[in-house]
């Protein structure tokens, strides 16, 4: 990291800095960690060659503009895809929030995900297309069932699939489509000293479903929360947020929402593990996994795609 080091030092005009690695996340960019002396500071690093960075810079200015905490960007050179950033801390909203405090910690996000939805700027932004959300299910039966499970899935069975994908993405499309952080949970959230909620690794920003970033908190990959808590929160979020629908569509929506992102992570998850050589994915799976039978066995149109899932040799 000496080349790094050195950069970080000179666009801060130090002699030197000394960087401490961060946690990293599931994609090639790296974090560190430097004092400058009277502040800490992010330097990430993201391979131009592996990771684009302009979306980052775009987006983090489109939430700020909105007045969201998203971390101010000091200095960024695209072409070594090296960037320094506010450190907001090492306070993960997954690693403080549990049963006895989601009540206090939970309406200031719901806060967040209104602003994100009516507040940031959406023009020219990507769109969370049909296209998109296919690839996203595909790695479901291409990484878990073939690769993970070691499962063919019949002609039969892909009809089936093919039908449950079109009903997601239809409902997908029945939404308002505003914008949508796409990894909006308790690992990209932090607590700052600011009191607002630092929002991070917003970089795959798209126009997309109104109830995309609301099922992304609310099922969570290291805390799973009853399915009367849910619908709580769906309804406090139908009537915060005051979309165009009655409560049961909202339901809906959330619930089909929630049902194609699970299946993508899943997947994704598989993908990880066998094609990335990432450690610990495969041992979230299983929450996942419960989280779509207990949602496909609500809506009877799923009846048979349930049945597919609870076979032993497709189940974790």
């Amino acid at each position: 990291m000496y080349e790094a080091a050195s950069w970080a030092a000179a666009s801060m005009g130090l002699d030197k800095v000394d960087l401490a690695p961060v946690s990293g996340d599931a994609s090639f960019r790296r974090y560190f960690r430097f004092n400058t002396g009277d502040r800490s500071i992010i330097l990430m690093d993201a391979p131009p060659g592996k990771e684009d960075s302009a979306p980052f810079i775009d987006i983090d200015r489109r939430l700020r503009e909105a007045g969201l905490n998203a971390p101010e960007i000091l200095h960024f050179d695209l072409e070594l895809g090296f960037g320094l950033l506010e450190d907001f801390g090492d306070t993960l909203y997954r690693d403080i929030l549990n049963e006895k405090c989601v009540s206090e910690l939970f309406p200031p996000l719901f806060t967040v995900l209104g602003k994100l939805a009516r507040e940031v700027d959406t023009s020219d932004l990507p769109r969370y297309d049909a296209l998109a959300f296919q690839q996203e299910m595909a790695l479901f039966p291409d990484w878990y069932l073939r690769v993970h499970r070691r499962r063919s899935v019949s002609s039969a069975e892909r009809l089936l699939w093919n039908e449950v994908c079109a009903s997601l993405i239809r409902s997908a499309y029945e939404q308002p489509q505003v914008f949508v952080h796409k990894d909006f949970h308790s690992c990209n959230l932090l607590q700052t000293d600011s009191g607002e909620p630092g929002i991070i690794d917003f970089q795959d920003g798209v126009t997309g479903p109104l109830s995309y970033d609301f099922v992304s908190l609310v099922w969570d990959r290291y805390i799973t929360w009853p399915r009367d808590q849910l619908e709580s929160w769906m309804k406090d979020f139908h009537h915060h947020l005051k979309p165009d629908c009655d409560l049961e569509t909202w339901v809906r929506w959330c619930d089909l929402m929630g049902l194609q992102r699970n299946l993508k992570i899943v997947g994704i998850f598989a993908r990880l593990h066998y094609r990335d050589a990432k450690d610990g994915y495969l041992e979230l799976i299983p929450r996942f996994y419960s989280y779509l039978l207990d949602v496909l066995q609500r809506y009877p149109e799923f009846h048979e795609f349930h049945q597919f899932l609870e076979q032993a040799e497709c189940a974790p």
